[in-house]
């Protein structure tokens, strides 16, 4: 197997970080590692295979001789930065939303729509953390019985607003313990004790930017151009790992028996369902963790036999992020698309 000279744009981020781990982890033939960053972050050294390796300022010729080349920045930077891996020749992984709804490029979840890999020109997007953990739990119950709509509240842990998310809500706890203002810098408001119900801006419709990610990505995943979903997104003082509560409509037929079985065989998903024992998912157990746990899987209210609510959790960071995006670079490899 050929080994891959391999980028990470962005590697002095959580997520940037968080690919790097993984890939130290995993078997990804890798070549050469170059780690990119703004001219802030140059210098830093990070350890990878015993090897330390200094975060280059990246330029418009950061790219060339690049095989795979990781986006871990923001929309703004990746539109900057990322056409010019493109006219290297490199295959693009971005984490960013810059490309996700481009009619021409897949938006790519491997153990859903993997055979979508093969339509790139160049680049693949990653979806949103929330869509990834959703549609891990959803998926297969969809290959089961179709779903029309979905009515989801995420609780989202401050990891999705990267390492600065994180540090906030550190600093914010130790300045209540000392008494002290809470300082704010990344959040509206305060997150230690305290949830918010908004992450992103609001539309004329109410809905924020977030609540709309997963509809119009889980759509083209999907591939169900009609799927409607309804969602509030709510950012909780926890510092890994999203949860979310999901009810399913479905077109057809679906018992909890037949969704726990389809959950149980699916690939990157962990079925924690025990309610004698008290036992279903928490951040506590998804964090650091490369499945999705899901559990209290049950019938809807709203209708016994067509609709089924449960919970599931995942870490953003992994498999709602870095892990997702390493695991489409080893899917192009295996369908000959890299």
């Amino acid at each position: 197997m050929r080994a891959y000279h391999i980028a990470i744009l962005g590697a002095s981020g959580a997520v940037g970080k968080e690919i790097c781990q993984i890939l130290e982890e995993r078997d990804l033939p890798i070549a050469s590692l170059k780690l990119l960053a703004s001219k802030r972050s140059a210098g830093e050294k990070i350890l990878f295979r015993d090897e330390v390796i200094v975060i280059e300022e990246v330029n418009a010729h950061s790219f060339q001789g690049m095989d795979l080349v990781f986006g871990a920045v923001d929309e703004k930077t990746a539109k900057r930065f990322l056409p010019y891996a493109i006219s290297a020749g490199a295959l693009v992984i971005d984490n960013s939303s810059a490309y996700r709804l481009k009619p021409q490029v897949p938006l790519v979840i491997p153990q859903i729509n993997r055979e979508d890999i093969k339509k790139h020109q160049g680049l693949i997007a990653n979806p949103n953390c929330t869509t990834i953990i959703a549609l891990m739990a959803a998926a297969p119950l969809h290959r089961l019985a179709k779903i029309k709509s979905m009515v989801v509240s995420t609780y989202q842990a401050v990891s999705g607003a990267g390492h600065a998310g994180m540090e906030e809500l550190k600093k914010q706890m130790q300045a209540e313990l000392r008494g002290e203002a809470l300082p704010i810098q990344v959040f509206p408001y305060p997150i230690a004790y305290n949830l918010i119900p908004q992450i992103g801006d609001f539309d004329e419709s109410g809905y924020s930017s977030e609540e709309w990610k997963l509809q119009r990505e889980g759509r083209k995943i999907l591939h169900e151009p009609n799927l409607c979903v309804t969602c509030t997104c709510v950012r909780l003082p926890i510092m890994r790992a999203h949860s979310e509560a999901i009810t399913l409509f479905f077109e057809d037929a679906i018992s909890v028996e037949a969704a726990k079985a389809a959950l149980k065989e699916s690939e990157g998903v962990i079925l924690l369902d025990e309610k004698e024992q008290a036992v279903y998912p928490m951040p506590l157990f998804a964090s650091g963790k490369d499945d999705i746990y899901v559990g209290r899987v049950r019938a809807s209210m709203h209708d016994q036999t067509h609709s089924l609510t449960l919970w599931c959790c995942g870490d953003q960071l992994r498999k709602g992020a870095a892990l997702n995006a390493v695991q489409i670079a080893e899917a192009a490899i295996e369908l000959g698309a890299l």
